[in-house]
């Protein structure tokens, strides 16, 4: 149990940092497994020390993230890894030092919520000095009577505008459409031209969602029918599948912007 909640505040930060789209059971699932895979680790390998650190850091670390956050291999998961560590020296030290003011064995699991709320604190002050760790979110997205939870990424460079409405446009990927629309073609789109670094002109299909929650640092933002253009390539390396005009987070529009066309279908 004492691991186990240890591992759920580490995957719960892990989560926010990353914003991550997996729901909360699947986070608790995962910290089930990393306590489980722990204690069995304990036993088998108690008097192989060196074993057992490789297996308790090379592989149950990677394994609980995977159950409980659905990390993807590659540079997204080691990134977690190394992120998973840096929660965990900031949670020891809180923890140790909440500890000097709770000292009876019994508050054990007082100490580990009043740490995991200290920790968010902290994480909150860095994030506010770091806009790279700002720029992330978790985006909900409602079609029909579909909706998906994706990871987004708040990109400052998407200028993108509709010159019909002056709306903001947001970039999708292709999987997440599909998986909304049930490779069915929304009844009314348009196409929107755009321009980027390594390509001089380009469209993409546009159509409007029903509504979209931005979920960021613990607060939601909800916009109703947003205008969104479908990416037919892969949008990045980091694992979004959403890329957010900025301007969608301040309801604001923008009046004679040129740097994005479209065409009514």
């Amino acid at each position: 149990m004492v691991n186990f909640t240890m591992d759920a505040i580490l995957l719960i930060l892990l989560k926010k940092l990353l914003a991550c789209p997996a729901g909360y059971g699947r986070v608790f699932a995962g910290a089930a497994t990393g306590a489980a895979m722990t204690c069995i680790a304990i036993v088998i390998f108690r008097k192989t020390p060196v074993l057992r650190f490789v297996v308790f850091h090379g592989v149950i670390n990677v394994v609980m993230m995977k159950a409980g956050l659905g990390i993807k291999w590659g540079r997204e998961l080691f990134r977690g890894w190394v992120l998973l560590y840096i929660e965990s020296f900031l949670l020891g030290g809180v923890f140790q030092f909440v500890q000097q003011y709770i000292r009876r064995g019994s508050m054990f699991f007082l100490l580990a919520v009043i740490s995991y709320y200290l920790v968010s604190v902290i994480w909150k002050i860095i994030l506010f000095f770091s806009e790279k760790g700002n720029r992330y979110c978790e985006v909900e997205v409602f079609f029909g009577e579909k909706n998906d939870r994706l990871r987004g990424l708040i990109d400052t460079g998407n200028t993108l505008s509709d010159t019909i409405s002056n709306d903001p446009v947001s970039i999708i990927d292709r999987a997440s459409v599909r998986r909304l629309t049930e490779e069915k073609k929304p009844e009314r789109f348009r196409y929107i031209s755009y321009h980027s670094i390594g390509k001089k002109e380009g469209v993409m299909p546009a159509f409007r969602l029903d509504k979209m929650q931005i979920i960021r640092d613990g607060n939601k933002i909800n916009v109703e029918h947003p205008l969104v253009a479908v990416s037919e390539e892969e949008l990045g390396s980091e694992n979004y599948q959403m890329i957010i005009n900025p301007d969608i987070l301040t309801g604001g529009k923008k009046n004679g912007d040129k740097s994005g066309s479209s065409t009514s279908v």
